[in-house]
């Protein structure tokens, strides 16, 4: 796995995780900010991890803003105006499960989904980064391996797989 990232996901509630590297270094964590009237929920990227990598760039964190019930809403990385969720779940064709996002570098990425894996990648089709559920019996919930291509917009990459995860467990 020479020139990856390894993050490995623990817990599978979207309100509480955190990701950390194979070192054990706080790489993510998400958190609930308010839960009434409608959930807010903060994705941080925690500098003891970003220390070690001088390719990462973008926000340090990024907000989600939930409607009501727990539908759609906002989305917003740092200080930067809010964003719809949908604009970060784009669907082209209504028979296909991938999602497309526009990084704040303009370029548009697409996340291919399926129950158990999800892929990121960009235009090329060059795989970015990729999300799979651990196997049974080990201690974490999931693992992200990350190409330093994805370096630069790492905080976007989480925040769109988080997004996407938390669309499938509510139906949206």
């Amino acid at each position: 796995m020479s020139g990856t990232f390894i993050l490995l996901q623990y817990g599978e509630d979207f309100r509480n995780m955190r990701f950390e590297d194979l070192e054990g270094r706080l790489a993510f964590s998400l958190r609930t900010v308010e839960e009434t009237p409608n959930m807010i929920l903060r994705l941080s990227r925690e500098s003891q991890w970003s220390q070690h990598h001088s390719a990462i760039m973008g926000p340090t964190s990024s907000f989600f803003y939930f409607g009501p019930a727990r539908s759609q809403g906002y989305l917003a990385y740092g200080n930067n105006p809010t964003q719809p969720m949908a604009n970060s779940r784009r669907q082209k064709n209504p028979s296909s499960t991938s999602r497309y996002f526009l990084a704040q570098n303009g370029a548009e990425y697409k996340w291919r989904i399926s129950s158990e894996r999800l892929e990121c990648v960009d235009s090329k089709g060059v795989i970015l980064a990729s999300w799979e559920l651990a196997e049974p019996g080990d201690e974490f919930h999931a693992r992200l391996t990350v190409k330093p291509a994805a370096l630069s917009l790492i905080t976007e990459v989480v925040t769109t797989l988080t997004l996407n995860r938390i669309g499938s467990s509510l139906n949206w």
